[in-house]
């Protein structure tokens, strides 16, 4: 047996439990893994509200989770690339990484490198490839500047990142609080709320050309008033502007794969990407977690260590 996170209907964090489950048995082309670390994300909290029912049903009882790091326990039928004692970073889509041990496919896993925490490995996937896919499909280039929403958010505080290895100049907004953060990093940092686009455009005098908003409540509007052509905003949460404006939605899914995660993981491994770490919980914690995660106010991810 093993201890996974389970629900049963939809509703607030109190529906979440731990539930010893049977072992799962990897299939053909299919890994075992010991977790040894999970990041949370906002979507699931929104698939578990109900909130994205009409995109992503849950069939009851669900699994939660996609990103996770752990050991290879056991190997499939025809695996041979990956060996069991493997340290390997991984994703899946069957919502089931927040246990104690996850069946992926071994096509989505890569090798943890050297240098990368279990905590960051962990939490890699979903908000790093979200990340990457957004700086992307907004192309930032060398002498142009970018600005990016919730710029200390586990999306954000990549975005900014990658965003700064292109070579442009990035503005983040966040609150007062991650501003001295966001300077470590060579990000501007300007506070949200009232007057944002005057400080925006103090910021960045010669204009904003790119905008990635992972925040949503109105940014894409503020792109637009920025003078932002609609092809160089992407947003990865507020669908309904970005189908009233024409904008894009290039997120998770549009970069999903191992290949982009090996990317990703080696960047974190030289030094070159930061995976902030917010707060560590247990299994047991999950309720909290999600507390803490739907705060909104919390700087890089929210992890779970089986």
């Amino acid at each position: 047996m093993a201890r996974a996170i389970r629900f049963d209907e939809y509703g607030d964090v109190d529906v979440l439990r731990v539930e010893d489950v049977q072992l799962p048995a990897p299939g053909p082309g299919q890994v075992l893994v010991e977790v040894r670390a999970a990041g949370i994300n906002p979507g699931e909290a929104a698939i578990r509200r109900g909130f994205l029912h009409e995109r992503f049903p849950a069939t009851f009882p669900s699994g939660q989770g996609s990103d996770f790091a752990g050991v290879v326990a056991e190997l499939g039928e025809g695996v041979e690339e990956i060996r069991v004692g493997d340290e390997v970073i991984g994703f899946v889509d069957t919502r089931s990484s927040h246990a104690e041990f996850v069946v992926a496919e071994a096509s989505n896993l890569t090798p943890r490198p050297d240098g990368v925490s279990w905590e960051a490995a962990g939490a890699l996937f979903v908000a790093g490839t979200t990340a990457y896919a957004a700086v992307r499909a907004v192309c930032p280039r060398e002498g142009e500047t970018v600005v990016v929403s919730g710029a200390a958010g586990g999306v954000g505080s990549l975005a900014v990142q990658l965003a700064k290895l292109s070579g442009a100049t990035v503005i983040g907004l966040a609150s007062e609080a991650n501003h001295a953060w966001l300077r470590e990093l060579d990000v501007i940092p300007v506070s949200y709320g009232d007057g944002v686009r005057e400080r925006i455009e103090a910021a960045a005098p010669g204009g904003v050309h790119a905008f990635v908003d992972t925040f949503g409540s109105g940014y894409v509007d503020l792109a637009l008033h920025l003078g932002i052509h609609p092809g160089r905003i992407d947003t990865v949460i507020d669908f309904a502007a970005a189908q009233k404006y024409n904008v894009k939605t290039d997120g998770n899914a549009a970069a999903a794969s191992a290949e982009v995660l090996r990317e990703l993981s080696l960047l974190v491994g030289k030094g070159l990407l930061e995976v902030p770490i917010a707060r560590v919980y247990s299994l047991d914690e999950v309720r909290d977690a999600y507390r803490d995660l739907e705060r909104r106010h919390t700087r890089g991810k929210i992890v779970l260590r089986p």
